[in-house]
């Protein structure tokens, strides 16, 4: 298979972009080049110029901003099949915040140049980039809301209810090798002593039951009704 035969797979899989006309999808193919980074890896860096747009094709992100305080804010985490990078390129701004792999990630690389040339001459490309750039603008909304408005008990049964899988017939969201107390602790805003508490107060009144390797929704009803807290 071809490098743009394999990426056009891949950028069918995006909800965004799926339905793109084969013309279009040939043309951002035409461009696209594959990179592998290793866990932990900067792909990016907040400042740097918006040189290009990432599609994750496999593997789990992080996208951050540091404070002054040389405190991580979690602005995104991301998991196959998805974009990243875009906002930067069609605001003409810098890359808004630093993305790291949190495991060993695959991704396909179009510059921008190419992106931004080929808007004009496919409407579809455009509408696609609209809705995706809509769907952004409504995720840091609901950052916004989660952090200036929910408890840590409430963003983390949030987490956990936007992220669980069914095996064997429970409810349970997998623990990866980078899901550590204090990377969980970034994503949801806060520090690991407070979300230490936050898991222990959840567990204690029965909602979940936290293991090594996952952590087991026991009233994901309940977990529902805290997640609006």
């Amino acid at each position: 298979m071809t490098y743009a035969a394999e990426f056009k797979q891949t950028l069918q899989k995006v909800p965004q972009f799926s339905e793109l006309s084969e013309h279009t999808q040939q043309a951002i193919a035409a461009s696209a080049t594959q990179r592998h980074f290793g866990s932990g890896q900067v792909i990016y860096l907040e400042g740097e110029p918006a040189e290009s747009i990432y599609v994750l094709e496999a593997g789990w992100i992080k996208a951050t901003r540091m404070t002054l305080e040389g405190r991580e804010q979690a602005l995104m985490f991301l998991r196959p099949v998805d974009i990243f990078g875009d906002i930067a390129v069609f605001t003409g701004t810098p890359y808004p915040g630093t993305v790291v792999a949190l495991e060993p990630v695959r991704v396909w690389v179009i510059p921008a140049k190419t992106i931004l040339k080929l808007i004009p001459q496919h409407p579809d490309l455009a509408m696609s980039i609209i809705r995706h750039l809509g769907e952004r603008v409504l995720h840091y909304v609901n950052l916004v809301e989660d952090l200036s408005l929910r408890s840590v008990e409430a963003r983390l049964a949030h987490t956990l209810l936007q992220n669980v899988e069914l095996h064997d017939g429970q409810l349970m969201v997998p623990r990866r090798e980078w899901t550590t107390f204090d990377e969980m602790a970034v994503r949801l805003g806060t520090v690991r002593d407070v979300l230490s508490r936050a898991l222990k107060t959840l567990e204690a009144e029965n909602f979940l039951r936290v293991e090594k390797q996952y952590i087991l929704l026991l009233d994901p009803k309940g977990l529902a009704e805290r997640a609006r807290r």
